[in-house]
C-alpha cells in the first residue's frame, strides 16, 4: 500500500479510500510496519553520514565574509549592464526615427511618382489625340480601321494607367489641377469611341466594332457600349414597330408585332453577336467577352416600348382577351430566350430588372379573380336551382353535379388555366368539391317541416301509379311536401356522388399533366388532398341512406298500418272468404318497387339492397306490432261474443254468419296470413331473402298460428 506525500495530504480521505480495499485492522498493521521501516531507514542514514552531519556547522564558518566580498564586483557588473542597455535603447530609437523618415520620404516619393505618371499619361493621351486630330485635319472616325484600332488601344492602355494612378493619388492638390484635363480626355475618348462604334455598326465593319468593344472593355465601360447600342440602334427600330395601330390593325396584330420584334436580333444584331461570341459561327480567338447586347440593349428597349405605348395589353378587364394576349406574349418571351446564345445569357435575362417588371405588369391575381367569379358563380347558381335534372345526354342526373364537373374541368382548361396561377386553380378545385359536398350535406340534413321556400321545388317525373284515389293522393305527395326529397331525387344524388368519386382519378391525372409541365414532383400531397375530397363526398352517403330509408318507411307504413282496418271489413259484412292479399299491401310495397325501378343501373346493387333491407326490417317490426294488436283485439272480441252467447243462449248464427260458413274472426286471421305471405313473396321478388328481414319470421309464425287456430275451430 503506497501513497504519495503531498502538501495537501488529507488523513480522512486517505483512510476513506484505503478502507474500500482493506479493513481498518489490516490498514493499521500496515501503517505500523511502514513506520518501523522508515524509522530504521532514518537511523541507518544518520549512521552512514554521521561525520557530515557533525561537520555541517563547522563548514559554514566564514561564509558571510566570502559573500560580502562578492557583493562589490556584482554591483559594478550590474551598473555596466544597465549602462549598456541604455545605450542600445538610444541607438534603436535613433534607427526607428531614421526608418520612419525614410518611409515617409518613400511614401511621398511614390505620390510624386504617381502624380508624375498622371501628368505624363495626360500629356501622352493629349498628344496622341491632338496629333491625330491635327494631322491633315482628320480624326479617329475618318482614319482607317486598323489605325483607329491601334490608336484606341494605345489610348485605352494609357487611360487605364491614368485612372489607376489618379485613384491612388486621390486628395492631392496637384490632382485637382489636372482633373479638368482628365475630364476632357474622358469626354474626348468617349466621343471618339461612340463615333467609331456607330460608324462600325452602320458600315458593318467588324474590325472597328471589335476594336471599339475591346477598348470599352479595357476601360471598364461595357455598360456604356450596351446603352449606346440600345439608344442608337435598338430604340429607333422599336419606336417604328411597337405601335398601337399595328396591334389593333387585325386580330393577329399582336402576333405580327412580336414576329417583327423577333426579326430584329438575326437581322440587326448579327455583327454584334459575332464579335461578342453570341453567334455559333463566332471565332473564339477573336471574340470580345463581357457583353450581352440581347439582355442589356435589346430587351430593355423592347420592353420599355411595350410598357409605354401598349399599356392596354395589361388590362385584365376581359379575361378571354387577357388570356390570349398573355399567352401570345409568353410565347414571344420564350422565343426571345431561345435567341440568347447560352444558358448563362438566359439566366441573366431572367435576372434582369426589366424582365421581372414586365412579368409583374400582367395582373394575374385580377385575372384569376374574374375567372373565380365566373366559375364559382356558375356553381352557386346551379346550387340555387336545387335538384334540377341534368341535360339530356349528361353522365350525371342532377344539373348541379354536371355544373360541378364542368367547373372543375374549366379550372384546368387550355384557354383558362395559366401556369403561374396553378396554386390558385388548385385551391379553387378543392373549394368547388368542398362546396358541392356541403350542398349535398345541407340538402340531406335540412328539416322539411321547418323550411318554407319561396318557390316550390319542381318535382321530378315519378313512375308511381295508382288505381285508387287514395293511392293517387300519395303519389302526388310522394315528396312529402314542397321541401322534401323524392325517392328519385335521393337516387340521383347517390348516383352523382358515386360518379364523382369515380372521376377523382381523372381529375388527378388532369392536374398531374399541368403540374408536370411546371416541374412539380411532390404529387403525393395533391393525391392525398383529392382523396380527402373523395372522403368528403362519401361522408354524405350514410346521411343519404338514412334519409332514403326514413322516407321509404314513412311512405310504406302509411299503408301497412291499414291492417288495423281489416276487422272492420269482415265484421258482420258477410264478405266472402279472402283468397288474395289486401289492396293496402300493394300500395305499401309500391314505393319499394319504384325505388328498384328508379335506381336500376344508377347506383350499386348492394346499396339498393341495403336500403330495402333496412326499410323492410323497420316496417316489418312496426307491422308486427300492428298485426299483434289486431289479433289480440280479435281474440278479445271473440271471447266477448262467446260469453254473450252463453248468457243469452242464442243461436250459433251470431258467430258463423248468415250462411253458416267460417266466422268473421277466421276470415280476419286468414286475410292477415295472406297479407304477410304476400309480403314474403314480394321480398323475394325484390332480390332479398325473407330471412334477411328482422322480425319477418316472427310475423309469419304469428299469422300462421292464428290461421291454424281459426281452422281448428
Amino acid at each position: 500500500m503506497t501513497y504519495s506525500a503531498n502538501d495537501d495530504f488529507d488523513v480522512d480521505r486517505f483512510v476513506s479510500e484505503c478502507r474500500k480495499r482493506v479493513s481498518l485492522e489490516e490498514m493499521r498493521e500496515d501503517l505500523e510496519f511502514y513506520y518501523k521501516l522508515l524509522k530504521t531507514a532514518m537511523v541507518e542514514l544518520i549512521n552512514k553520514d554521521y561525520a557530515d552531519f557533525v561537520n555541517l556547522s563547522t563548514n559554514l564558518v566564514g561564509m558571510d565574509k566570502a559573500l560580502n566580498q562578492l557583493s562589490v564586483p556584482l554591483g559594478q557588473l550590474r551598473e555596466e549592464v544597465l549602462s549598456l542597455r541604455t545605450s542600445v535603447h538610444e541607438v534603436i530609437e535613433a534607427i526607428d526615427t531614421l526608418l520612419s523618415k525614410q518611409e515617409d520620404i518613400q511614401r511621398k516619393k511614390m505620390c510624386v511618382m504617381r502624380l508624375i505618371q498622371v501628368v505624363r499619361s495626360v500629356e501622352k493621351i493629349e498628344k496622341i489625340l491632338h496629333s491625330e486630330n491635327s494631322k491633315d485635319n482628320t480624326s479617329l472616325e475618318t482614319s482607317s480601321p486598323l489605325v483607329a484600332g491601334q490608336i484606341l488601344e494605345r489610348i485605352a492602355t494609357e487611360f487605364n494607367q491614368l485612372q489607376f494612378h489618379a485613384v491612388q493619388s486621390k486628395g492631392m492638390p496637384l490632382l485637382d489641377k489636372v482633373r479638368p484635363r482628365i475630364a476632357g480626355i474622358t469626354a474626348m475618348l468617349q466621343q471618339s469611341l461612340e463615333g467609331l462604334l456607330i460608324q462600325g455598326l452602320q458600315t458593318s465593319n467588324v474590325d472597328i466594332v471589335r476594336h471599339c468593344l475591346r477598348t470599352y472593355a479595357t476601360i471598364d465601360k461595357t455598360r456604356d457600349a450596351e446603352a449606346l447600342v440600345g439608344q442608337v440602334m435598338v430604340k429607333p427600330y422599336m419606336d417604328e414597330i411597337i405601335t398601337e395601330q399595328l396591334v389593333k390593325s387585325s386580330p393577329s396584330g399582336l402576333q405580327m408585332m412580336y414576329a417583327k420584334l423577333l426579326e430584329f436580333v438575326p437581322h440587326h444584331c448579327r455583327l454584334l453577336r459575332e464579335v461578342t461570341g453570341g453567334a455559333i459561327s463566332s471565332d473564339r480567338a477573336d471574340i470580345v467577352p463581357g457583353y450581352d447586347f440581347l439582355v442589356n440593349s435589346v430587351w430593355p428597349e423592347m420592353i420599355k416600348g411595350i410598357e409605354e405605348r401598349l399599356a392596354f395589353l395589361f388590362n385584365p378587364g376581359n379575361p378571354d382577351v387577357f388570356y390570349e394576349r398573355y399567352a401570345i406574349t409568353i410565347d414571344f418571351v420564350g422565343k426571345f430566350e431561345r435567341q440568347c446564345g447560352s444558358q448563362a445569357s438566359v439566366k441573366r435575362l431572367r435576372m434582369h430588372p426589366s424582365y421581372q417588371t414586365f412579368h409583374n405588369k400582367w395582373n394575374l391575381p385580377v385575372y384569376f379573380q374574374l375567372r373565380y367569379k365566373e366559375i364559382a358563380s356558375s356553381l352557386e347558381n346551379a346550387i340555387a336551382d336545387g335538384l334540377d335534372a341534368a341535360p339530356v345526354g349528361s353522365v350525371y342526373h342532377l344539373q348541379v353535379s354536371q355544373v360541378l364537373w364542368e367547373c372543375v374541368c374549366r379550372c384546368w382548361a387550355d384557354r383558362i388555366y395559366l401556369p403561374p396561377l396553378a396554386h390558385r386553380f388548385w385551391k379553387l378545385t378543392l373549394q368547388l368539391l368542398s362546396r358541392y359536398s356541403k350542398f349535398v350535406t345541407e340538402v340531406l340534413t335540412k328539416n322539411p317541416s321547418t323550411e318554407t321556400p319561396k318557390d316550390p321545388v319542381r318535382p321530378l317525373p315519378s313512375s308511381a301509379s295508382s288505381t285508387s284515389s287514395r293511392t293517387s293522393q300519395d303519389a302526388d305527395s310522394e315528396s312529402g311536401g314542397p321541401a322534401s326529397l323524392s325517392t328519385k331525387q335521393l337516387v340521383f344524388i347517390a348516383a352523382d356522388v358515386d360518379k364523382l368519386q369515380e372521376e377523382i382519378p381523372q381529375i388527378s391525372e388532369m392536374i398531374r399533366e399541368r403540374l408536370d409541365a411546371l416541374g412539380f414532383k411532390n404529387f403525393t400531397i395533391v393525391s392525398e388532398a383529392l382523396e380527402d375530397a373523395r372522403g368528403s363526398l362519401a361522408c354524405g352517403m350514410p346521411t343519404l341512406s338514412a334519409r332514403m330509408t326514413q322516407h321509404l318507411i314513412e311512405r310504406c307504413f302509411r299503408f301497412l298500418k291499414s291492417a288495423s282496418e281489416v276487422p272492420r271489413l269482415y265484421r258482420r259484412t258477410n264478405k266472402e272468404v279472402p283468397t288474395r292479399a289486401s289492396a293496402y299491401m300493394d300500395n305499401a310495397l309500391r314505393p319499394l318497387h319504384q325505388l328498384v325501378s328508379d335506381s336500376k343501373d344508377l347506383v350499386k346493387a348492394t346499396l339498393i339492397e341495403e336500403w330495402l333491407r333496412v326499410t323492410l326490417s323497420d316496417c316489418t317490426h312496426r307491422y308486427y306490432e300492428t298485426i299483434s294488436d289486431v289479433l289480440s283485439s280479435v281474440r278479445k272480441m271473440e271471447e266477448s261474443l262467446k260469453r254473450l252467447k252463453q248468457a243469452r243462449k242464442t243461436t250459433a248464427a251470431n258467430m258463423t254468419g248468415s250462411h253458416g260458413g267460417p266466422s268473421d274472426d277466421s276470415k280476419i286471421r286468414l286475410q292477415l296470413a295472406l297479407d304477410v305471405e304476400y309480403l314474403g313473396e314480394q321480398i323475394q321478388k325484390m332480390g332479398l331473402e325473407p330471412s334477411d328481414i328482422s322480425m319477418f319470421s316472427s310475423l309469419l309464425d304469428l299469422v300462421r298460428e292464428a290461421r291454424d287456430m281459426a281452422a281448428a275451430e
